[in-house]
């Protein structure tokens, strides 16, 4: 295998835009926060064409919002409590991420139109949506 030179770099777009009445990056009750993800041109409704026919979705986005000089590399104390041990960044799920790429599994609601309706999407208003997929 031919190894990837660390200096590499990928361009990615985002395919929609999250639309949430949460605004800060809260860790907790995620669960029951309703958002919605509106599809950004050129999708339509056909990029999601079957897509109500599953119960959930792991939604790929990015931290947009989190400095890069605020990336971290190594290990730390996850949501900064002191009676927790420093874990690696790998070993948690800090929005503070060397890519700053958020994952989520979110119920699925609904759709309709280009809008995706979702339950337990742990991203913020405006959050870049980089894919979405059927699980």
């Amino acid at each position: 295998m031919t190894p990837i030179p660390p200096s590499t770099t990928w361009t990615v777009r985002a395919v929609g835009v999250v639309n949430s009445g949460r605004t800060e990056p809260v860790d907790d009750d995620w669960d029951r926060i309703p958002a919605t993800i509106t599809l950004l041109p050129p999708y339509d409704q056909e990029a999601i064409v079957g897509l109500d026919a599953f119960s959930h979705l792991e939604v790929v986005y990015l931290f947009d919002r989190v400095e890069p000089d605020d990336v971290h590399t190594g290990a730390r104390v996850p949501r900064g409590n002191p009676e927790w041990p420093a874990v690696g960044i790998f070993a948690q799920r800090a929005k503070n991420r060397p890519n700053r790429l958020g994952v989520s599994t979110c119920e699925l609601i609904g759709v309709s139109g280009t809008t995706i309706s979702v339950r337990g999407l742990d991203a913020i208003d405006g959050t870049p949506v980089l894919d979405i997929k059927p699980y």
